[in-house]
This record gives structure tokens, C-alpha cells and sequence, in this order.
């Protein structure tokens, strides 16, 4: 077994790699609403690191900023899709 990794670490490890899945998806499909979806993935994944980060490290000035993003991260999303939908209409 690998010395000094904890479970957390493990699941930080897991997590980066449940990352990748969704930045593929994007990479490789053409529809936009798809790419969109697969990013707002990313953000809310990455926050969640984020969070984890900062609860390995004791570090809650870090824990603040991933929870800022895991709040407003996906805000820009939803008004990018909005304007996408009235441009289609129009």
C-alpha cells in the first residue's frame, strides 16, 4: 500500500479523476447545450475540491472561496444559456 495517504487523499485522487470524465465529454461533442452541461460539471466538481483542499489543509480562507464558486459558479452558465435561448428565438 502507498505510505502517508490518508482516505481523504484517496478520495481527492477520485474525485480529480471524476474530473477528466466530463472535460472528454466536452472535448468530443459538437451541441453546445452538451459542452455546457459538461462544463457546469467541471465547475461544481472543482469547487467541491476546492472544499475538500481546504478541510486537508485546515485552511478555511480556501473552504470560503470554494463555496463562493459552488454558490455563483454556475450562475454564469444559466445567463449564457438564457441569451442562447433568445438568440435561437430571434
Amino acid at each position: 500500500m502507498i505510505p502517508n495517504l490518508s482516505i481523504l487523499n484517496l478520495a481527492l485522487v477520485a474525485m480529480i479523476l471524476a474530473l477528466l470524465i466530463p472535460l472528454y465529454q466536452a472535448s468530443r461533442d459538437n451541441n453546445i447545450w452538451q459542452t455546457m452541461l459538461a462544463l457546469s460539471s467541471v465547475s461544481t466538481k472543482s469547487s467541491v475540491i476546492v472544499l475538500s483542499i481546504s478541510v486537508l489543509r485546515d485552511d478555511w480562507m480556501l473552504g470560503v472561496f470554494g463555496a463562493i464558486v459552488l454558490s455563483v459558479g454556475n450562475a454564469g452558465f444559466m445567463l449564457l444559456a438564457h441569451i442562447l435561448k433568445r438568440l435561437e428565438e430571434a
